[in-house]
């Protein structure tokens, strides 16, 4: 078998190949990121089984968690599939499922709360009503662009990503202040979320800024990032609902095992649940 060649050529070509796929924004930048990791760490050698195996054990022992290792794995796989390489794909490592969330990691409502208030507190309005339709909508980073004037009129929005539409009603109050802060914007129509040239909040503005509020909001920082809002949605839906597989179809989830993952409980409330129990004399 001629040696496999990993040229940057095939790196472009695999970029192309995850726009048309209609992959969300940060995963096609971060499977563009980890496959080039793995490229540099190549340093020019045949591309082969023992050598992806190899890298994996690099990772290993630069003690990336395992969680993150699946995660690269999973982007240099799909490259590998893409170039038809599939004698080269790398094994997962095996991890225990997960029983409850890291308290350190889990925002709550107290918390977005006055994430909110402290961006008004601040005058950064843009922010907090963006941190309001994350959190009330239910919605990934990449589909802050569907929120648009009609949208708010309408009272919803029909988003489009990985080849799947899906219908996303929106809160009452939430349009009104939409429609109120693109009036004062004098945006007519389109996008609400702009930068100050008029182009989309990509994710890592929409990151940075949610960072800079964190002291202000005496929030810790590992808990602030714009995915955590949708978690804390799919919490407080469920817990209104309790029809998980009604929440799944609100967060364009295919598996419904997906949506587990988000109710997890912290270990705080793993562990009360345990003492409930009284099984220890």
């Amino acid at each position: 078998m001629a040696d496999l060649v990993l040229h940057p050529a095939a790196v472009r070509a695999f970029a192309q190949h995850l726009h048309q796929e209609e992959r969300s924004q940060g995963t096609q930048e971060k499977y563009l990121r980890d496959v080039t990791r793995f490229a540099q760490w190549l340093d020019g050698r045949p591309v082969s089984r023992e050598e992806a195996n190899a890298w994996k054990g690099y990772l290993i022992q630069r003690h990336y968690s395992p969680v993150t290792i699946n995660s690269m794995v999973a982007a240099v796989n799909a490259f590998f599939t893409f170039l038809g390489w599939t004698e080269c794909r790398i094994r997962y490592l095996r991890i225990q499922k997960q029983l409850f969330r890291s308290k350190e990691k889990e925002l709550t409502r107290p918390e977005y709360q006055r994430l909110v208030q402290a961006a008004q507190n601040l005058g950064r309005n843009r922010l907090g009503l963006l941190l309001e339709t994350i959190c009330a909508a239910g919605l990934r980073v990449s589909e802050v662009r569907y929120i648009t004037v009609e949208a708010a009129k309408q009272g919803q929005v029909d988003i489009g990503l990985k080849g799947k539409i899906r219908k996303i009603l929106l809160p009452a109050k939430l349009c009104r202040k939409l429609l109120h802060y693109a009036k004062k914007q004098k945006i007519a129509s389109g996008e609400i979320f702009l930068t100050r040239s008029g182009k989309s909040m990509d994710r890592r503005q929409i990151w940075a800024e949610m960072k800079a509020i964190c002291a202000s909001a005496n929030v810790a920082a590992s808990k602030v990032f714009p995915h955590n809002l949708r978690h804390l949605f799919a919490r407080i839906f469920y817990q209104a609902s309790r029809d998980v597989a009604k929440l799944a179809d609100v967060l364009g989830h295919s598996s419904i095992e997906t949506t587990r993952i988000y109710l997890l409980s912290t270990g705080e409330e793993h562990s009360r649940q345990l003492e409930r129990l009284m099984l220890v004399t």
